[in-house]
């Protein structure tokens, strides 16, 4: 999907949800998936059990804070794992927007690049946080596409200290990415989760 594509859909999908001031309905645009296009396309989902820091990927999602001046979680991990010459292209970058994302280089990490996106904090779902998960997939694989990115792996956003509940968490991630792969991205994706529990999540919803 390309920028302007995506930019347009996002104005539609916040019409609705504001249209609609029902965080279900928002919930819904981005839950299930319609085609069966995307279903095959989903398929191609790796869901593993892993430390991110060691992924040998074209390019890592760093959930970030909007300083994107390293944290706690997989943040920290990706920081400390990356050497301060990240902190140093960080601190050019001047902070990101919750639901963008930005890309540097990887340094002393495996992969190649990493994009760091910022997810939402949770405050019940009325406040456009399923839009902003949404938007934070989109635009890591804009930048993917941009920066010919054949291999991305992602954390699961905003379901630790930001308490953005999994399974829902889940559903839009899984939507997201297959809308992706539906428009043509056609590298590989692997889901990387913390634990075996969150894992399951992914592949229950995988199975439907």
């Amino acid at each position: 999907m390309k920028r302007e594509e995506y930019q347009n859909r996002r104005i539609i999908d916040l019409f609705a949800a504001k249209l609609h001031n029902s965080p279900i309905y928002y919930i819904a645009l981005y839950r299930g998936f319609n085609t069966e296009k995307q279903k095959g396309k989903m398929k191609k989902i790796n869901v593993t059990v892993a430390d991110i820091t060691t992924l040998k990927v074209d390019a890592i999602v760093n959930a970030a804070n909007c300083s994107l001046l390293g944290g706690g979680g997989v943040d920290g991990a990706i920081h400390r794992a990356a050497g301060p010459a990240l902190l140093a292209e960080c601190k050019t970058l001047g902070g990101c927007p919750t639901g963008e994302s930005k890309i540097t280089d990887a340094y002393n990490l495996p992969c190649r690049k990493v994009i760091h996106t910022v997810g939402p904090v949770w405050y019940g779902g009325m406040h456009g946080e399923a839009e902003k998960l949404a938007s934070c997939y989109h635009t890591s694989f804009i930048l993917a596409k941009e920066n010919g990115i054949q291999s991305i792996a992602f954390p699961c956003i905003s379901t630790g200290v930001y308490h953005y509940p999994k399974e829902e968490a889940a559903r839009i991630a899984l939507n997201a990415i297959g809308e992706e792969m539906a428009h043509g991205y056609e590298g590989e994706v692997i889901v990387c989760c913390f634990s075996e529990k969150d894992a399951e999540v992914y592949r229950k919803l995988l199975s439907c």
